[in-house]
């Protein structure tokens, strides 16, 4: 199993080390265009096909050719999107977060904010098959992930793309949650009873409101009758009624509070 988990990782660099020099191939001189407009969609054009570095002289062009012309702002911000495409999240979320700074009233000051935001989100560690679970994995990037989402939301609520951003930050709140769900198990599976209950309570009180939050109550009430904490244990029954009122998960913790 090792072995083929091996050669499937091999294959999958060997495949994406060869488009990456496919792409960078396509590249040459471009024939630039007489005016910036031109030569800004060529850009577009190129990076369509993901002729990136054909892309980023089209961009570049038009940046420093035609400085003081409100197109070269918009090349600015295509250079920023260019990296994000090549997956180059960090340097695509300095150049999105220079433009901001450079250009705070620019009509699309929102979309760069949001793109920065988006960085950290695309920058997340997926399910890859051959990999460990997300949930195992490092969760740097997820919290950065709903901090800016959370930022991006708050300093620009007319924007377009809050309801993408609050459906993006709605994955990330539920990511963490599932995080501190599989650090609790682990702590349960060795009796751990104390680091589950910092788990767990950590869990309801930031991530509030997830699918996982009854799954979570009743393992925390489970971990205080484990350390003989009877007030707590009872406690936290009470508040499954009062978090998940009129559900089937509320009648269970009556049932079990005896009344």
């Amino acid at each position: 199993m090792r072995f083929l988990r091996a050669v499937c990782l091999t294959a999958f660099l060997c495949t994406a080390a060869g488009c990456a020099i496919l792409s960078a191939g396509q590249s040459g001189e471009p024939d630039y265009a007489a005016d910036a407009a031109t030569n800004l969609q060529l850009g577009d054009e190129a990076l369509e096909r993901k002729d990136f570095p054909q892309a980023e002289r089209y961009y570049e062009h038009v940046r420093t050719k035609y400085p003081y012309l409100e197109v070269a702002n918009e090349a600015e911000l295509k250079l920023a999107d260019l990296a994000f495409a090549q997956e180059q999240y960090p340097e695509a979320r300095e150049k999105f977060h220079s433009f901001i700074k450079l250009h705070p009233t620019h009509p699309k000051v929102d979309y760069a904010a949001y793109q920065a935001a988006l960085t950290h989100f695309s920058d997340i560690p997926s399910d890859f098959f051959i990999l460990p679970p997300s949930t195992e994995k490092d969760q740097t990037e997820v919290r950065a992930a709903l901090v800016s989402l959370n930022d991006f939301i708050r300093l620009y609520p007319n924007s377009q793309y809050v309801p993408e951003a609050k459906e993006k930050a709605e994955q990330t709140r539920r990511r963490l949650a599932e995080h501190e769900m599989y650090v609790a198990s682990f702590y349960a599976r060795r009796e751990r009873w104390k680091a589950v209950v910092q788990r767990l309570e950590g869990l309801l009180k930031n991530y509030p409101g997830t699918e996982l939050e009854e799954e979570a109550l009743f393992d925390l009430h489970e971990a205080y009758v484990r350390l003989n904490d009877a007030e707590q244990a009872r406690q936290t029954l009470q508040r499954v009624i009062e978090r998940l009122p009129g559900t089937p998960a509320a009648e269970r913790a009556r049932r079990m509070m005896g009344s």
